[in-house]
């Protein structure tokens, strides 16, 4: 009997809807012939004595699910996520790059130094981009770190906040929608799509509105309802990452499909699945497969 750990932390059992779903994958692994153990934090030293790994605590290469995911590799054993989606996608400029580089259709990008920051440099951009811009710290993930300005002011207002925190900032040409597909791929293939409803308060599928943190909708979508460009690009995407989990972002305005980022860890646990009821076995059946 194979064993799989399920390395989770106290804020991935924070609410029912994670609980229920990490439930959901024990119960299938061990419905497929092997046992499944949750892994906290202090159970780290037990890595080494499973055959394979799945993440479902937060991902940063600053943390301990890093150590973990390298913990894993170091021991030959299969995991999801592994150390490089985790470096790649927890630096933005280091993801757009990648998906620069194979071609991978983004809006505008351009990643900005603390010395690139003139009046004359950004009043280009707005050229260049229009208005509004949107500004990213590269360290951020869901939707933290990402604002949207319109005017000169307003950018260096926003850029000097965020780069006191990096040495870089992200700046990109801002589309307009109601919704983001979101494709689910795995191994390069597809796994699931959705679409994320942007709340009406805001143009980020989760924010802080007065206070209150407002949240996208979901909406599971069969394959065949999903336009197979959209699905196209989502694999070529992820695959610029890797091999591995990721949950792709992607705006499609008019049939002009674009990606906005590429997430691993992507989440499972808010109906994203509901049309796809064999994720599961298939993210268990591809670590075992390695």
């Amino acid at each position: 009997m194979s064993k799989l750990g399920i390395f989770v932390d106290r804020k991935t059992l924070s609410n029912s809807e994670q609980l229920n779903a990490l439930i959901h994958c024990r119960d299938v692994a061990e419905e497929m012939g092997h046992s499944a153990n949750f892994l906290f934090p202090v159970d780290i030293n037990k890595i080494p004595k499973m055959d394979a790994l799945f993440i479902r605590a937060r991902t940063d290469p600053m943390n301990v699910t890093y150590v973990a995911s390298r913990m894993a590799e170091m021991h030959g054993i299969p995991v999801i996520d592994d150390p490089q989606s985790i470096q790649i996608c927890g630096d933005k400029i280091n993801m757009y790059s990648h998906l620069q580089k194979k071609g991978v259709s983004l809006p505008k990008t351009v990643f900005l130094s603390k010395n690139d920051l003139s009046v004359e440099r950004v009043a280009r951009l707005f050229d260049d981009m229009g208005s509004p811009l949107i500004i990213k710290e590269p360290s951020t993930s869901f939707s933290l770190r990402v604002e949207k300005v319109t005017d000169i002011a307003e950018f260096f207002h926003v850029a000097h906040r965020f780069i006191k925190m990096s040495d870089w900032i992200v700046v990109q040409q801002f589309v307009q929608s109601t919704y983001d597909w979101r494709v689910g791929v795995l191994g390069g293939e597809l796994l699931y799509a959705c679409k994320y409803t942007i709340p009406s308060v805001t143009f980020k599928i989760q924010a802080s509105v007065n206070g209150h943190i407002v949240y996208c909708g979901v909406e599971s979508v069969p394959e065949n309802a999903v336009p197979p460009h959209v699905i196209q690009l989502g694999i070529d995407a992820a695959k610029a990452i890797g091999t591995g989990l990721y949950g792709v972002d992607i705006k499609n305005n008019n049939g002009d499909a674009c990606v906005i980022e590429v997430n691993d860890n992507p989440s499972l646990e808010s109906g994203e699945d509901a049309d796809y009821p064999f994720v599961y076995e298939k993210i268990v059946s591809h670590l075992f497969a390695k």
